[in-house]
């Protein structure tokens, strides 16, 4: 199974996901790290790509793919008190750490599709950032078709029109009368319907894809050499645990990390689940932290595969209870074997909007809500404190610009690149959470329908 499999199908055909089948030892060597991000990403993924994209190819991905961030440094890091930093995700074209996955994917497809004059329907389901990254990555590609999936009503103005004021033909936007669970469930199902998915060639978007994965590992090494520490600890706002298992990736290829802290907020799934080994479904409640507002957080499947010895069997047993009985019971003695490396931790709203103002009042920059989620979460371990800490800030804070007032009393700076989408016209369709609905609706709208 190469890459390039991997790249296009992003669901296994059995419905599980895709991981390596070993670590490679890769890291960013003295004479590279004060080379450009671009280089240093190439030189990160090109083991996990084999010979199926050639590294000159690769090096003019990566490099195309960075070319349009807003800061030098792509993802410059930022201390907001001693020992503790802040790496920012969000100066790419959408302002989300999203960019940084879905710039290079939309570009391995069109050298993959290029290659074989083939054609994707690329399907995802959006809890805030991935839909608006990945319309944006995706508009205009001739080798395209995107459909997008968002809990209706359920994400933030500025995230819905960054994706529903997109005019190109190949975009199209579904709002689900649902929740981000129920979105991610039909497309699921979607890539589940092999006829389905085979008739109208599906690929998927979302970090259910391996390709996503690999590209967000890059920003833990390059953190790492620019600070040059001896270990780390990373705070990582989590929803669907793609951006936090990125940095489980970056671990098993060498990198020395100390600690992960899965930062949370009242949609705690990860925090029970690393705490007490219960992986048990709630409701999922409406907090200003959208794109954490989940339940079914698909990529710790990735890491259930790991806790059970890379047992697909004993992980599909699992995934069947969820879906029958809506949950499962990881045994301590296997829980123990990440618990080490993992810590996790439930904020608040009220201690989540106490962040942002402190991080304002004593450094003066604005964070989003989801940045603050992973500030105040590494605050809470003191004993952590003599390690360097690192925050990943996923989103700019204009993109939340409500929350971020509520907190400060101010408002942050709209960028120029969201004042368009704020008053342009938007269009996107509103369906029922049915599979057969939205099915029925991507065959009408797709290419393959004619």
């Amino acid at each position: 199974m190469g890459f390039k499999t991997a790249l296009l199908a992003g669901l296994a055909p059995e419905g599980g996901l895709y991981v390596p089948t070993e670590w490679p030892q890769v890291s960013i060597g003295k004479a590279e790290i004060l080379q450009s991000y671009s280089k240093n990403a190439a030189t990160l993924m090109q083991p996990f790509l084999s010979t199926d994209i050639p590294k000159a190819v690769l090096n003019k991905i990566t490099e195309d793919a960075y070319a349009g961030f807003a800061h030098d440094e792509v993802a410059p890091l930022v201390e907001i008190s001693e020992n503790h930093w802040l790496l920012q995700l969000f100066h790419g074209p959408t302002l989300s750490f999203k960019d940084f996955a879905l710039q290079v994917l939309a570009r391995l497809f069109d050298y993959v599709l290029a290659q074989s004059g083939d054609r994707l329907t690329i399907i995802g389901a959006t809890s805030g950032d991935t839909g608006s990254a990945a319309i944006a990555a995706c508009q205009g590609r001739p080798n395209l078709d995107i459909f997008i999936l968002h809990p209706h009503g359920r994400i933030s103005e500025v995230q819905r029109r960054q994706m529903t004021s997109v005019l190109a033909e190949n975009v199209h936007n579904i709002a689900i009368e649902g929740t981000f669970d129920d979105c991610q469930e039909i497309v699921k199902a979607m890539f589940n319907d092999r006829p389905f998915r085979h008739d109208l060639r599906l690929a998927a978007i979302n970090s259910i894809n391996w390709a996503r994965i690999l590209a967000q590992v890059v920003y833990y090494h390059v953190a790492a050499s620019r600070l040059k520490n001896e270990m780390l600890v990373f705070s990582v706002p989590t929803g669907n645990f793609g951006d936090v298992y990125a940095g489980y990736v970056a671990y098993r290829m060498g990198l020395p990390v100390k600690q992960l802290i899965v930062a949370t907020n009242q949609n705690d799934i990860m925090a029970r689940v690393l705490t007490t080994g219960r992986y048990w479904l709630e409701n999922v409640v409406p907090t200003i932290t959208p794109s954490m507002d989940i339940q079914v957080a698909s990529n710790f499947e990735r890491l259930l595969f790991e806790i059970y010895d890379r047992n697909a069997k004993r992980v599909s047993e699992c995934m069947n209870s969820l879906s029958a009985d809506g949950g499962f019971v990881i045994d301590s003695a296997r829980l123990n074997i990440v618990r080490s490396l993992f810590k996790s931790t439930a904020i608040d709203e009220p201690t989540t909007l106490a962040e942002i103002a402190k991080i304002h009042a004593e450094t003066g920059y604005f964070v989003d809500p989801h940045t603050a989620v992973g500030v105040a979460a590494a605050r809470e371990f003191s004993s952590l404190k003599d390690y360097t800490i690192v925050s990943l800030a996923t989103a700019d804070p204009a993109k939340f610009p409500d929350s971020v007032e509520r907190a400060t009393g101010k408002r942050p700076a709209l960028p120029s690149r969201l004042a368009e989408a704020l008053v342009s016209e938007e269009h996107y369709e509103v369906l029922t959470r049915d599979v057969e609905t939205v099915k029925a609706y991507i065959r009408l709208h797709s290419c393959f329908a004619n």
